[in-house]
């Protein structure tokens, strides 16, 4: 991060009343999935440090990709005016959004738009990196709170919760943040859907394929997931993604959602609180269940839930695709993706996910 003088904002393919992403741009060679997969298994570097190339998605599954929008850009615009109001019924009127890139950038987005077309103009959404087993990014906490922007007015965003694992890392992040800084963070998430009970703010409790949950770089602003390379100061880092521009459609899925905030109602919220100490104890109960039955020592290579199964079979190797109902069309877009990488799919009508993929153990 160069210092305030020089700081020219990251927007990637957004504009910046939408999006601000505290991350700097670099340039390293991206590795191929299997690449990628064996350094991991190895042992030989953690994920932080390597990025794999992102390609175009076939026909088959953008055309399922706009299936899953018309099927579900009512239902978002609803469940993101249902969050809005309560962000803002929590905050008042200065709000600070910060997403938690990538997976939150573009529901980060999209609670900007409702909360400036119904609350207030005094909304900031800056996108940030937090990285599994290395923490959140202290550089944008710390440029947050030198842009004046109140501690109490920050929300973080995800789009959804699994295992709960970012937000375990999120909670553990702030309270060291807080120990050692005067500018005192709250840590609750802010999530469309919630899976195992963690979220402070939730739409709903349903495992369905939100539809920026199901490409990469393409729905969200075309950077990569984020990096903590060695010998790097400032912001964690990302790559654009810049061979993909005439394939964003980043601005045109927020476009297809805000539109819709006019003409649908907000959502009505059905979240029962004493749901997720019994969710908590379901998904743990299950997760200890798919590692005795499929012989597994490490639970990050199970990946619960439509969004995540998603990214397993986009840019992971994957073992196999379990499925709660093969005929659903919530799982349409993975049955492209088994199909097209030769990976075989089973069912599980009982388990507590709509989809879970398992992570190939690679041999060296």
């Amino acid at each position: 991060m160069s210092d305030a003088s020089h700081y020219i904002p990251l927007t990637g393919s957004y504009t910046l009343a939408d999006c601000e992403f505290l991350l700097q741009e670099v340039n390293i060679q991206p590795l191929s999935i299997a690449e990628k997969e064996t350094l991991l298994q190895n042992g030989d570097v953690h994920y932080s440090k390597i990025i794999s190339n992102e390609t175009e998605p076939s026909q088959t599954y953008l055309e399922t990709f706009y299936t899953l929008v018309e099927a579900y850009a009512d239902r978002l615009a609803a469940e993101i005016k249902l969050l809005a109001k309560q962000i803002f019924e929590a905050k008042g009127e200065c709000i600070t959004l910060v997403s938690l890139a990538r997976a939150g950038t573009p529901i980060g987005v999209l609670l900007t738009r409702a909360l400036k077309q119904y609350y207030s103009q005094n909304v900031k959404h800056f996108s940030i990196s937090i990285v599994r087993d290395r923490g959140i990014d202290t550089a944008a906490l710390a440029h947050i709170q030198a842009a004046g922007y109140p501690a109490e007015s920050i929300v973080f965003v995800d789009g959804w919760t699994a295992k709960g694992v970012i937000n375990r890392e999120l909670k553990t992040a702030i309270a060291h943040w807080n120990s050692t800084h005067d500018y005192c963070i709250g840590d609750e998430l802010c999530v469309i859907s919630d899976l195992s009970g963690n979220a402070q703010w939730i739409a709903t409790t349903d495992d369905y394929a939100i539809p920026s949950g199901v490409l990469n770089s393409t729905v969200s602003g075309l950077l990569s997931r984020t990096l903590m390379l060695d010998n790097m100061t400032g912001f964690h880092q990302c790559i654009m993604y810049q061979h993909l521009k005439t394939h964003d459609l980043s601005n045109w899925f927020i476009d297809q959602v805000s539109q819709r905030f006019s003409t649908v109602p907000t959502a009505v919220n059905t979240v029962d609180r004493t749901w997720r100490i019994t969710r908590q104890k379901i998904v743990a109960a299950y997760m200890q269940t798919i590692m005795a039955r499929y012989n597994i020592t490490d639970i990050n290579k199970i990946k619960p839930g439509v969004a995540e199964a998603t990214r397993v079979m986009l840019r992971r190797v994957p073992r196999l695709l379990i499925l709660r109902d093969s005929q659903s069309s919530d799982i349409a877009h993975l049955k492209v993706l088994a199909h097209e990488k030769n990976v075989v799919l089973i069912e599980d009508p009982n388990m507590p996910f709509s989809a879970i993929a398992l992570i190939e153990n690679i041999k060296t």
